[in-house]
């Protein structure tokens, strides 16, 4: 067994070593057309129909910068606090792949567009700034397809095929400082830290940042080095990482499989990894070029970007609030603990929330109904939670009819039934329906007294002092009223009779 295969006890890792964090962040960008031609950037065409003689490289195509691309690019770096540059230009990446056309990557090398920023994050109360070396602005590749064998790789396949249509979308790779300091909270420092700017790229409203799609994926770098050293170890970078988990666990892993080949006397290899998501482990890739091996030189064939100043703070003015100084506002206003936060974020409700008290639901109502009911039929269907088919305003209009007592709970979901059905409006489907409360005393009485001389047992524990039982006889009258009763007259009227 090599040093490779030996784990190390995650305690007794953090307890040695010192890790050292680098994140790369890719960001597909959504225009409506690739980085340098007019080709369209819809997700999932048919093989190779996206493309153009300019992002298949052939001789004579020349490239035209996305204007909108570069907006995007600019407003993503003032979103991180970065500086923008007043002149930088593209470089061409040179290195050789089947899904690279050109046989080149157009990205920027010395010259990024934004450059010195910082994004803070928040770890069980503690926040750790994230220093930004750079983002800058660059061409995404093809897909390659290995078809047969057991891993989905090149090796042991029976062919391969290339899909070009992804090739030159246009992307932001945005490069962290080293993030030191971390210790055991290393491998969460990741994630939040990815999940944090996941929620920045969708409230800029410059990409969907679905990961399942690729749209943002991340390259996990990690060192170790001996506990107070103050130095950096070598570094091994996993590639492609595509969930928010998935970042942490590989975190987790280099730390321990690092620590093993330390401990045992060796060197930690230079290279790149894949993650595997079955069992979350790493497997060597390939030996990790320096920049200087990418043989990178000016592109000849495009124009410097100079942004202007006024054109940069026009773009400032754009910016949303901060999703966590947002997140923050909302929890005070609304009164909700961080563990009802912590919730309705991971329910990707936040939005819908937010929208449903906007429209005027009171915010634990709101939070009620798109966590419970909506989030049931959310996963019944398949569907995002946006997609159930009731709007936040509609939410907060069967909750209206709820506070006016016209419907309770348990009707108010079968006016979301046929709010999904589109049977018209919250009121008009409770009028259709018959589905408004009964307050009238005489129908009200009249079930009562059944309920109590059909449970004797039950109507002489109230009479003698034990009023809880109460609540099996309002269940019955529910019942009888097939819910559509007002259960705090009902309770009234059971302890006015057996009083």
């Amino acid at each position: 067994m090599s040093a490779n295969d030996v784990l190390v006890d995650f305690d007794e890792v953090v307890a040695s070593y010192d890790p050292a964090l680098g994140l790369e962040v890719h960001v597909e960008l959504s225009t409506a057309t690739k980085m340098f031609c007019g080709c369209p950037t819809t997700f999932g065409g048919e093989p190779n129909t996206q493309v153009c003689p300019t992002c298949l490289g052939l001789p004579g195509a020349m490239p035209v910068v996305n204007g909108k691309a570069v907006e995007a690019a600019i407003r993503i770096g003032l979103a991180l606090n970065c500086e923008i540059a007043e002149w930088c230009r593209f470089a061409r990446k040179n290195y050789f792949y089947p899904d690279m056309p050109k046989n080149f990557q157009t990205s920027q090398y010395d010259e990024p567009i934004a450059f010195e920023g910082y994004l803070d994050v928040d770890v069980d109360g503690e926040t750790f700034r994230v220093d930004i070396e750079r983002a800058h602005m660059e061409e995404d590749t093809g897909k390659s397809t290995h078809v047969g064998g057991a891993t989905g790789r090149i090796h042991g396949a029976e062919y391969s095929l290339v899909d070009y249509n992804r090739a030159g979308i246009p992307l932001i790779e945005i490069v962290t400082k080293p993030i030191v300091g971390a210790g055991e909270k290393a491998p969460a420092v990741a994630r939040a830290y990815v999940a944090q700017l996941r929620d920045l790229i969708v409230a800029l409203g410059v990409s969907d940042a679905r990961m399942d799609q690729g749209s943002i994926r991340a390259d996990v770098n990690l060192s170790l080095a001996p506990k107070g050293s103050g130095v950096l170890g070598t570094r091994t970078e996993t590639k492609n990482v595509n969930s928010l988990r998935s970042v942490e666990r590989a975190v987790r892993f280099e730390m321990s499989r690092h620590a093993g080949v330390l401990n045992a006397g060796e060197k930690v290899f230079q290279e790149t990894r894949h993650f595997h998501e079955a069992d979350g482990t790493t497997s060597s890739g390939r030996a990790k070029s320096d920049a200087e091996d990418y043989r990178y030189f000016p592109e000849p064939d495009l124009v410097p970007v100079a942004p202007s100043r006024e054109w940069v703070e026009e773009l400032r003015a754009t910016l949303p609030e901060n999703p966590a100084q947002k997140r923050a506002r909302l929890q005070a206003e609304w009164g909700y603990s961080d563990l009802e936060m912590r919730d309705t974020v991971g329910a990707g409700a936040l939005e819908l929330v937010e929208a449903t008290v906007a429209a005027g639901a009171a915010p634990q109502a709101a939070r009620k109904w798109w966590l419970s009911e909506m989030a049931r039929r959310a996963n019944d269907a398949g569907v995002e939670l946006s997609s159930v088919g009731v709007s936040p305003a509609q939410v907060a209009e069967v909750q209206r009819l709820v506070d006016a007592k016209t419907i309770n709970d348990k009707l108010a979901r079968q006016v979301f039934d046929g709010l999904v059905a589109g049977e018209g409006t919250p009121e008009e489907i409770v009028a259709a329906r018959g589905l408004a409360v009964v307050s009238d005393d005489g129908a009200l009485s009249a079930a009562v007294d059944k309920a109590i001389a059909d449970n004797p047992d039950v109507a002489e524990k109230i009479r003698g002092g034990k009023v809880a039982a109460a609540g099996a006889l309002i269940g019955a009258v529910m019942k009888e009223m097939r819910g559509q009763a007002d259960a705090g007259r009902v309770r009234e009227l059971i302890i006015e009779k057996l009083s």
